[in-house]
């Protein structure tokens, strides 16, 4: 299987991290945004990451090309929250299905300890049926189910919060 490369996300990537979020919002599937974002209304977002605590990494296969990006955000925004992130996955449209999940996924538990994270949580609708497998392969716990709290398309959806406590 094709290897894969992460690197701390630039701002000049921020287009592209953009356009990769927005080619999954039709699918209905992995955010609860209905319509396209903009560059713009992600800088904030993009200055809450850092490559000490909370990485916004870039995904680069093996001719450098950028197929996914992934996230750390703190969960909750109090203090006493600091060893929990909540990541985050975006593959690129190229790129879905082909396994790169479970590298990426691998990648964020080695790093965590290294980042002073101790607790990963992802947040899943309960129809994304390949993230909740992916996360489950690793180990993820079902840590809470919030029925029916978003509505998409006129259909209520589940989202169920996954997690997995790292060793210390």
């Amino acid at each position: 299987m094709e290897e894969l490369t992460f690197r701390n996300a630039a701002i000049e990537d921020l287009p592209r991290i953009v356009d990769i979020y927005n080619s999954t919002i039709a699918s209905r599937m992995v955010t609860a945004d209905t319509e396209e974002i903009s560059v713009e209304s992600r800088y904030k977002w993009f200055y809450e990451h850092s490559p000490e605590k909370r990485p916004l990494w870039m995904i680069e296969d093996d001719k450098n090309n950028v197929v996914g990006w992934v996230s750390f955000s703190s969960f909750y925004g109090r203090p006493a929250y600091n060893g929990t992130v909540e990541i985050s996955i975006y593959m690129d449209e190229s790129s879905r299905g082909k396994g790169f999940g479970k590298k990426v996924l691998q990648h964020c538990i080695d790093n965590a300890g290294k980042l002073g994270v101790k607790t990963l949580l992802g947040f899943i609708f309960l129809h994304n049926e390949p993230s909740l497998k992916l996360f489950r392969h690793f180990g993820f716990e079902d840590w809470g189910t919030l029925p029916n709290v978003a509505v998409l398309d006129g259909v209520e959806r589940t989202l169920k919060i996954l997690g997995k406590r790292i060793s210390d």
